[in-house]
């Protein structure tokens, strides 16, 4: 980083109203280069989890990966099948379990839209030092650990409360 982006993060409020804001900022981002893509979120991350995986994947993969709902990223995969970028097929040996995989127009389009992305996230993380990078996901990973763990205490009344006092 240069010296003056050194200096504006010194300066950056400590609060996790911060962070959130930061989440967002990335949100939309993602979501802005979806819709110039052509794209829902979820099916620009569908194509986003392809492209990573070499064209393909298990379905089941692409739902467990996601926070999104199963009907969510299932209407994404019929859209992306729709438009002819992506096909869904029977696992081998299986009657139930599906792979989505990129066609030829799936892979251009990947190349195209999803592959500059990918490429332009790699450049951003490089800008940081490899301690800095390593940094950033541990502090990370440490937040949503300790977030994961305060929400779940948070829930948990809820979760035993006796439905006959009236909670909501």
């Amino acid at each position: 980083m240069d010296q003056h982006a050194d200096e504006v993060c010194e300066q950056v409020p400590c609060a996790p109203t911060e962070l959130d804001y930061l989440y967002n900022e990335i949100d939309k981002l993602y979501h802005a280069y979806a819709r110039g893509c052509g794209l829902s979120d979820c099916a620009y991350w569908m194509l986003y989890d392809l492209e990573r995986a070499d064209g393909s994947l298990p379905l089941a993969q692409l739902t467990a990966s996601w926070s999104y709902s199963k009907q969510t990223i299932n209407s994404a995969i019929k859209t992306l099948e729709q438009q002819g970028l992506v096909e869904l097929t029977f696992m081998e040996g299986s009657r139930r379990n599906k792979t989505a995989t990129l066609t030829a127009a799936g892979k251009a389009f990947s190349l195209e839209r999803i592959v500059p992305a990918i490429e332009a996230e790699e450049a951003a993380f490089n800008e940081l030092e490899p301690a800095e990078q390593r940094e950033l996901i541990r502090l990370v990973r440490c937040y949503t650990d300790a977030l994961d763990a305060q929400i779940m205490a948070a829930r948990a009344p809820e979760r035993n409360a006796d439905p006959s006092e009236g909670h909501p």
